[in-house]
This record gives structure tokens, sequence and C-alpha cells, in this order.
């Protein structure tokens, strides 16, 4: 062994009693090596501990694993092109090691388009490991009951199910972000003021699986703090024309709004109206780094914007999947992102840094 425990190709090569050369067509998936020289140096590797994220890079699986994610169609521009992107980066990085990712894509304000896409995935060749970004709740419970019975292991992505066998789960703690988000709303609001809330309807089931949890934890937090904010609830269709109408007629009847959230990534159109009606005093909270978001929080019209990195999301649940299929590791099963809080005075140095 070299110093410090790094473990050289010469050693493994030492250990398995072959040559260096075959240890690294081994490492790297070159060339031809027989079947008695690869497991002697996978033995080799596996007696070592050698650890899953080095494998990763260099160790190829004789086995082929297609991966299926399904999740929400997008535009340009919008969140979900961000979790597409980490897939992305995923699927470069991990293809190596015989890993093939394929993406599906559902309408995320329409159930039964998420079944339909789902009952699709399953008439094709049954996929190794499915990722789902679980948006109506009931619909994913009886997607994943088909997964279970076909043996076929699954994560979530952005939001949680928890009554699901799921492998593993990346995301915020919807709840937690919902009552992070009602703290710093109501504790610069003096007493009585109103606040709006801004939901957007979905068919069949009234809201996201995401936003009903932040709802309940931004509810909770009001209860405990025995809050006097006058609630105003709007529902939107996701079409700016007639939510535009409907928000109108809303700040005529309360003129005095004191503040506004929406618990989705669309909050650029709740700045752009307060824009419109020139009411941008309002504070105003929403979430994720959408390029519109940025400028409305540059600009003061949005105040707080609460994010939770998409793209680190998908590529580590690629990444464990793999460790545990593949490489028969233990992973943790919830992992919470950090609830990042930003406004115009760091969001700065949040988005120009490179981890």
């Amino acid at each position: 062994m070299s110093k410090k425990g790094k473990i050289r190709i010469k050693d493994i090569a030492h250990l398995a009693g072959v040559s260096e050369g075959t240890v690294d067509r081994v490492l790297h998936n070159r060339g031809e090596v027989s079947d008695a020289s690869r497991d002697a140096v996978e033995k080799v590797l596996r007696d070592m501990d050698y650890t899953p994220n080095i494998l990763a890079r260099s160790l190829a699986s004789k086995k082929q694993y297609r991966f299926v994610c399904l999740i929400p169609a997008y535009n340009s521009g919008e969140y979900w092109q961000n979790i597409d992107d980490g897939f992305d980066r995923a699927s470069e990085e991990f293809a190596h090691y015989n890993v093939n990712i394929s993406k599906r894509y559902f309408n995320q304000y329409d159930p039964q388009s998420f079944l339909s896409v789902a009952e699709e995935i399953l008439k094709d060749d049954i996929p190794e490991a499915v990722f789902i970004a679980p948006i109506f709740k009931t619909e994913t419970l009886r997607f994943t009951d088909h997964l279970e019975k076909l043996d076929v292991p699954f994560s979530f992505i952005d939001s949680l199910v928890e009554d699901a066998p799921f492998v593993s789960y990346y995301g915020q703690r919807s709840e937690q972000s919902g009552y992070v988000a009602a703290k710093l709303l109501s504790g610069t609001l003096p007493p009585q003021s109103k606040v709006l809330i801004v939901r957007t309807k979905r068919k069949g089931e009234s809201f996201s699986n995401q936003t009903t949890n932040r709802y309940l934890g931004f509810s909770q937090y009001l209860q405990e703090h025995n809050s006097t904010c006058q609630l105003i609830e709007v529902e939107l269709d996701d079409d700016y024309a007639s939510d535009h109408i409907i928000l109108r007629r809303v700040f005529k009847q309360h003129p005095d709004i004191r503040s506004a959230i929406t618990f989705n990534s669309k909050v650029f159109r709740l700045a752009k109206f307060l824009t419109d009606i020139h009411h941008q005093e309002v504070l105003l909270v929403g979430y994720d780094l959408l390029l519109e978001n940025v400028t409305f929080l540059k600009q003061g019209v949005i105040s707080y914007l609460i994010a939770q990195r998409p793209e680190k999301q998908a590529y580590f649940t690629v990444r464990d999947m793999c460790y545990q299929l593949i490489f028969q590791k233990e992973i943790q099963r919830i992992n919470y992102v950090p609830i990042d809080i930003l406004m115009k005075e760091n969001i700065d140095y949040y988005v120009n840094f490179r981890d």
C-alpha cells in the first residue's frame, strides 16, 4: 500500500495475482479480460472496501441497467428543467457501468396524464428502477403498488409519499419549508395584516403533493404562534390572463394586503401582477431559482425565495440507486436538502458559487 492508505493499481494487481494491465482493463472496462481474472480483481476490491464513489467512476458492471424517470413536462427555464439537467448529469457520469436513463413526461396539472404515462412504462420492458416526481399522491401510490408487485425499486424526488416503500428520497422537508416561509413572512408584519395565499388548482386532485405539504407547514407555524394575520386564499388556474382578472378583483376588495405567498415555483407571475398594478410594496415570498424569479428578487419585488438545489436532488437519487443495486451498499433512505433562504442581498453569491 502507498502512504495514507491510497489504493494503487500495482497493489490490486499483486493481491489478485494478475498484471497491472489486467487491473486497468477491469477498472475501465477496456479490452478482453478472462472471467477468472475479473473475479480475482473484483474480490480484491471488495476485500479492500474499495468505496462506492471510487468504484462508481471506474468499475463497469457487466449487467445492463435501465432506469426510467417520470417527471412533469416543462417549458424552457422552468423548475423541472433543473431536475432534468440533474438526471442528464447522472446519465453521463454513470453510463460507464452500463446504466441507461430514459425520461418520460406527464402533465403536472392532470393526474390522468400521470397514470397514462405510468402505464406506458409498465407496458415496455420492465426497468431496473424508476424515479418518480409524486405530484399526485393517490395516483403515485397506484403506480408504486404495481412496481412493488413487479419487484422494481423506485425513489422519489422533489416531494415525498411516506406510505410507499421507496428506496430513497432527495428533496426538501416540505412542511418545514412552509413553516420557514411563514416565519419569514409573519415576522415582519404588524398585527392584523392581510396575507394573500395563492394556490394553483389541478384536475381531480386540488393541489400538488408538494404544495399541499408546504401549505400545512405554513398553517402550522401560524397556529403555533397565535398569528393574527388575516389570510385571504385564492385558487388560480395557471393561466395568466384569467388569473390576472381574479387577482385584480381580490386587490379591489382588499387594497390593504400587506404580504403574499405562493407555494410553487411560479412566484414570478404574482410578482409581475404586483408590478402591473403598482403594488410592489407587498412583501412577497416564493420558491425556486427560476431566472424570472431571480430577476424580480433583484428588483426587490420578491422579498424572499426559498431554494432547494433540484439538480443535486436528481443526481444523488440516481447515484444512490446505483450504490444499492450494483454495489449492494447501504444508503440513507430520506435525505432532506437544505432550505436555502435567498434575498437580493445574497442571491449573487449563491448563484455564482460553484461547489
